[in-house]
């Protein structure tokens, strides 16, 4: 990851995205777009919306928006519907939400002809936001900072497994079995196979093509593993990103007859992570910036407030079963919530010198919805600026043997008692109605694997019961 920029070097998704929809106009005019998809992130993290006619978009849909089941946000990973939610269920009907199309997110998509993609806002019978929505929860976040007069920076590396499609085998065994593309660990190699080698040059493109382009690719140590890096930027064009990479990575791998998995622990020993570097400014000055050689006190509070509130928020970025197999010692995924400089065993890593000093949060994985990761890190940091809290000594060591750490949930039952439990309450950092919301969703996601038998299951006690 790069140092952040300076301030006046830092753009928007205004800057970043084609601009508005003016531009995507000429687009239409001259043929080079005519299908347009509006978008919304689910509680997963990932796109959901409708295809409209790039004409038909203009003219209509572009000012007066258009309408989507609200069960979007209400469905676990197979989009089955689920009882416990405000928002929607079958007792208010499953009635519809607004669409709203923001201007400031529209990306051409280079790996799918002549359409582009524009994020939208989800918007309530009462014109309000939808509070609920992932995007929503982060703009909050957001928005707290900015009453401050602080603004955020940030910068993910998200890693990922490329696999070959073995999905048809499932209607023959039942089950899947991941290959990935590549046998061996290639940490940081610059020779890979000539799948891999395709598949990241035409990923590489495409997100250029985008107007999102890429800082770094590089292999990591599991087979067929990849970390992606984009630039530091905004958050909300961060997290955008970070879903149009999957899904132009889906697409891409879809030509060649592979498959990109997004699994904190996709295989036993394997963890794919989704890590977030963080900077704060405030009227233009880098608040993190040391001064001879010396942590600033706002950098050591935003470090306190991430080791007190992260804990506690934890099925905001670990929201699956699986997110918590990736949390062994010895795997670089932190273990218990420590803190040190350049110490990749701790969940909070301090990176870099001076005006460029910045903090890594090790902990969300691959699996992770970047807005809810965004808008639980943010609402940490605020609370240790907020309360001005110390951070306890950094370690120095190996953080997984670093004693008096508070451990990380070991599961997704945990997490869910750690938010229960918090001294302080997640409705002060989060909206009430948001806590509510996906806890009621981790609810539905136990449930749905404590009845479920699985492969390990059926290896282990099939013959031997």
């Amino acid at each position: 990851m790069s140092q952040p920029p300076s301030p006046a070097a830092t753009n928007g998704p205004s800057q970043q995205a084609t601009s508005g929809f003016e531009d995507l106009r000429l687009l239409v005019e001259s043929g080079t777009v005519t299908t347009v998809l509006l978008a919304v992130p689910d509680m997963q993290g990932r796109l959901k919306g409708k295809r409209f006619g790039a004409a038909h978009f203009l003219d209509s849909v572009a000012a007066g928006g258009a309408d989507m089941c609200a069960y979007v946000f209400a469905t676990d990973v197979d989009m089955r519907p689920l009882d416990g939610f405000a928002l929607a269920s079958f007792d208010t009907g499953y009635g519809d939400m607004g669409l709203l199309p923001d201007p400031d997110a529209v990306y051409q998509l280079a790996w799918m002809p002549r359409t582009a993609l524009v994020f939208a806002e989800a918007i309530g019978h009462d014109g309000q936001p939808v509070a609920v929505a992932p995007r929503q929860i982060l703009w909050e976040q957001l928005s707290c900072l900015a009453s401050r007069g602080i603004v955020a920076q940030v910068g993910l590396e998200t890693e990922f497994v490329l696999c070959h499609d073995n999905y048809a085998d499932v209607a023959e065994t039942g089950s899947i079995e991941i290959e990935p593309v590549d046998t061996d660990n290639r940490d940081y190699s610059l020779d890979y196979p000539r799948v891999m080698d395709r598949f990241l040059q035409d990923l590489e493109e495409c997100l250029a093509g985008a107007g999102r382009p890429v800082e770094a690719i590089k292999t990591e140590s599991a087979p067929g593993q990849v970390e992606i890096t984009f630039p530091y930027g905004d958050p909300m064009a961060a997290a955008d990103t970070h879903l149009l990479l999957k899904h132009a990575a889906r697409a891409i791998g879809g030509h060649s007859n592979l498959v990109p998995t997004f699994m904190a622990a996709p295989a036993t020993g394997v963890g794919s992570g989704c890590h977030i570097h963080l900077s704060l400014v405030h009227d233009g000055v880098p608040l993190f910036a040391e001064t001879g050689g010396r942590m600033p006190e706002a950098a050591r509070h935003v470090i306190a407030g991430l080791l007190d509130v992260l804990p506690h928020l934890a099925l905001l970025y670990a929201p699956t079963p699986n997110s918590y197999k990736r949390f062994v010692p010895g795997t670089f995924a932190p273990v218990n919530f420590a803190w040190g400089r350049d110490n990749r065993t701790c969940a909070i890593r301090v990176v870099g010198r001076g005006d460029n000093l910045h903090l890594e949060i090790r902990l969300p994985g691959a699996d992770a919805n970047p807005y809810l990761t965004l808008a639980a890190v943010l609402a940490a940091a605020r609370h240790g600026l907020d309360h001005k809290l110390d951070p306890p000594h950094p370690c120095v060591t190996n953080a997984f043997e670093e004693a008096g750490a508070p451990p990380v949930p070991g599961s997704l039952e945990e997490a869910l008692a750690a938010l229960h439990s918090s001294p302080l309450p997640a409705s002060d950092l989060l909206t009430p109605a948001g806590v509510e919301h996906y806890t009621n969703a981790a609810r539905h996601e136990i449930a749905a694997h404590r009845t479920t038998v699985t492969d390990h299951e059926l290896r282990r006690g099939f013959t031997t019961a």
